[in-house]
């Protein structure tokens, strides 16, 4: 019988795609088995390939090492991916189309127009547009490259680097804050029947089937609602400030129906304090808005249930 293949680590990086130190890291966080030592040097095998491919694959279809390694964990002991484990994968799995992107640092500079420094891929890691290679000081992994390109686009338009990611942070707040309220929407109504017990391998495989069903109704609402708002709001600011240029409303414009409404001193405080003096009055409409909304989706999921 013939023995199984053995390979070097360089041997093994070579057919994998990987590099020797991604593989030595990829080790240390445990998302590679060590390998088999036979006198004085390390082998590996045909299981360490597969392995690297498995985690090249998944890299690339957007999920994180973190989540990588869960489901290998997982696949270790036995339990495949279905049931549970798929909903979990389902859930935890990549929620649009777009593929992963890989970029260095001088492809940063040539993008950017040599704009991109230390403190700004810092702060790009820090929001997760960029994501380290392991073993790859100057290359990242870009999980969103339309987030990369919007980004490239506004600062080649004359927006800085520093404005940008500081408007990403107010914008991922925001839509952080939406994802969280379709999702108690979604969990009250559709699958808390899942939720109050430990579910069986067939309703386990139920719910990871409504989530591939609505978890494209997420972003086309928000699409919808997005561009209606952009509309609205770009048509209002024009109005604005045609009528500033010219010293009065546009030919047309409506004036914008105001009401004085009282609030209480510590309210306007804490707002004032969270956002500053200068938008109270809007951080005010906008939560009114967004509350006023999500009363209207919870009112036609009671006539839909009725």
């Amino acid at each position: 019988m013939s023995e199984p293949p053995a390979y070097r680590i360089e041997d093994l990086a070579h057919l994998s795609g990987a590099t020797v130190r991604t593989i030595r890291a990829y080790q240390d966080r445990g998302l590679l088995p060590k390998p088999e030592r036979r006198g004085r040097a390390n082998v590996y095998g045909d299981a360490h390939l597969e392995r690297l491919r498995r985690i090249g694959d998944l890299l690339e279809r957007g999920y994180t090492l973190a989540s990588i390694k869960e489901l290998l964990d997982a696949w270790d002991a036995g339990r495949g991916l279905g049931g549970i484990l798929g909903l979990v994968a389902e859930v935890d799995g990549p929620w649009s189309d777009e593929r992963t992107g890989r970029v260095t640092r001088a492809d940063l500079v040539e993008r950017f127009g040599g704009g991109p420094d230390d403190a700004a891929v810092e702060d790009a890691v820090e929001l997760g547009v960029l994501e380290p290679v392991p073993g790859a000081p100057d290359t990242f992994l870009v999980p969103s490259p339309q987030l990369l390109a919007v980004a490239a686009e506004l600062h080649a338009s004359g927006v800085p680097l520093r404005a940008i990611l500081t408007h990403l942070r107010e914008v991922r707040a925001q839509v952080e804050h939406l994802a969280g309220r379709f999702l108690d929407f979604t969990t009250e109504h559709v699958f808390r029947p899942y939720l109050d017990h430990a579910p069986t391998e067939e309703e386990a495989e139920r719910a990871a089937a409504l989530v591939r069903r609505l978890r494209p109704l997420a972003q086309q609402t928000v699409d919808a609602e997005l561009a209606r708002a952009m509309r609205l709001l770009a048509v209002r600011n024009l109005r604005r400030h045609l009528g500033e240029v010219t010293g009065g409303a546009p030919a047309g414009a409506a004036a914008e129906a105001r009401a004085a409404v009282e609030l209480p001193a510590a309210t306007v405080d804490a707002v004032r304090e969270l956002v500053g003096p200068d938008g109270v009055g809007a951080f005010v409409a906008a939560a009114a808005e967004r509350e006023v909304r999500a009363r209207a989706m919870d009112g036609l999921a009671e006539r839909h249930r009725a």
